[in-house]
């Protein structure tokens, strides 16, 4: 599915427009519609008016022939081809009529009208041709003078269409572009409440990823009404989780004290015994103590790991356990020198668990080198990197993968934590990190550990 069709923005705003866009054409179509049926009503009206006066002026003569007593008060009459006429036609047998009058306006023209039957005072309306080829609306009404009764007149009036037809195109063309100022006014007035609506959205994303980098605890108080509750409840989630870490933190060191003291009263009193029995014991509370150390180890990264807050500078770890590691191997020398740079790299965990794996990788370094260890920081936009690289006689490439499982050590004459490589690369894995042996230009063994940056 597209990211356009799931959009919250792209459904709002479809969904208004398309609804302004309805409703705009639909009122704009009502719109036209009443005003031609209000225009063709007063259109049939004006006709109406003059056929009426045209019948109240008509008169006869002594021959019983019609005359027009007055003129019509309308000056279009009078005007040739004007659009508006009038006439007046003897109604014979047959239905045909004997023009005997007619407006000025027809000049030397005549309407044609259809040969229909007209009872006295009956009306029709039709649509003819104008003298100069233009569609005529006419209405024509049969009639009787009172004088000669046995006479039928028909009386016809008749109007350009076009006198409809222009105010209609102007005012369309007027609505027309009246409704799309109003349609535009209202789609741009939409999208900007719902960008305006959606920014506290917008808002609430970014104060959370700023909690996911750690660069806060909690999310604001601030937000609106209807977006303020789901904050509360995301406050309260993210409060209930870092109270029940502390807690599984706590009872899994106090588990470790109380697995520990019995391990030391087995331990002591092993050593005080000689035999296959007492070295049986001693290796077992070794291998104990050592498994205790490692899931210890693992359950305390995988807690911290998923916590983004976290955060500890690297370089000041990296010093304090080279002094340390000065004293355990005091032949040995190690070269440490970060830029300012450097010095303000950022990794997204705990400093223990930091310490923890550095401090076996530089022990190991110290044990396994000849005379100097380099250690050295750098990063990228997303990972740090450590680089421990020692002038000892390395590891051969096809051994290296084997180291990194568990339970396997590089010699057995070599004490050493009890982590080995393998819990390292173990708990860098945890932080989403990795441990990769290389060989070193010295010919010794080059170690990069890589760990999430953090801001």
């Amino acid at each position: 599915m597209k990211a356009g069709s799931t959009s919250l923005r792209f459904r709002l705003l479809a969904g208004t427009l398309i609804w302004v866009a309805a409703t705009v054409g639909i009122a704009g179509w009502m719109l036209q519609s009443m005003f031609e049926q209000h225009l063709s009503h007063q259109f049939d009206n004006e006709l109406s008016m003059h056929l009426a006066q045209l019948a109240a002026n008509l008169e006869t003569d002594t021959s019983g022939n019609p005359v027009l007593a007055r003129p019509l008060s309308d000056p279009r009459l009078e005007r040739p081809y004007s659009g508006l006429y009038w006439q007046v036609e003897r109604m014979t047998s047959d239905s045909r009529g004997v023009i005997i009058l007619r407006s000025r306006s027809l000049w030397d023209a005549q309407l044609k009208v259809p040969g229909d039957r007209l009872a006295d005072g009956e009306r029709h309306t039709h649509r003819v041709t104008g003298p100069d080829g233009e569609a005529l609306r006419m209405l024509e009404q049969a009639m009787r003078p009172a004088e000669h009764p046995e006479q039928a007149w028909r009386l016809i009036v008749a109007v350009d269409e076009r006198l409809l037809s222009e105010p209609v195109d102007r005012f369309r063309t007027l609505l027309i572009g009246t409704l799309t100022l109003l349609a535009t006014g209202l789609m741009s007035a939409a999208g900007f409440q719902v960008v305006a609506g959606l920014r506290p959205l917008k808002r609430l994303r970014n104060e959370l990823s700023l909690l996911r980098d750690g660069r806060r605890a909690t999310l604001g108080q601030d937000h609106p009404s209807e977006i303020q509750p789901v904050v509360d409840e995301l406050n309260a989630v993210l409060t209930r989780k870092a109270d029940f870490v502390a807690r599984a933190r706590h009872q899994a060191g106090n588990l470790a004290h109380a697995v520990k003291t019995p391990l030391a009263v087995m331990a002591n009193a092993a050593a005080e015994e000689q035999g296959p029995f007492a070295e049986l014991v001693r290796t077992q509370v070794v291998s104990a103590r050592q498994q205790i150390d490692r899931h210890l180890a693992l359950a305390r990264v995988a807690a911290a790991a998923q916590d983004k807050g976290l955060r500890c500078q690297v370089a000041p770890v990296v010093e304090g356990l080279i002094r340390v590691m000065q004293r355990i191997h005091p032949e040995r020398r190690f070269g440490f020198a970060p830029s300012d740079e450097d010095r303000e790299l950022l990794f997204r965990g705990e400093a223990q668990d930091l310490q923890e794996m550095l401090g076996n990788l530089l022990d190991n370094a110290g044990k396994w080198a000849r005379a100097e260890i380099r250690v050295a920081i750098c990063a990228d936009a997303e990972h740090v990197f450590l680089d421990i690289a020692d002038d000892g006689p390395g590891i051969p490439a096809g051994q290296r993968d084997l180291l990194l499982q568990r339970g396997q050590r590089g010699d057995e004459r070599i004490t050493g934590s009890g982590l080995g490589l393998a819990i390292v690369d173990e708990l860098a894995g945890l932080y989403q990190g990795r441990l990769e042996l290389q060989s070193a230009p010295s010919g010794g063994l080059h170690v990069r550990l890589t760990l999430p940056r953090q801001y």
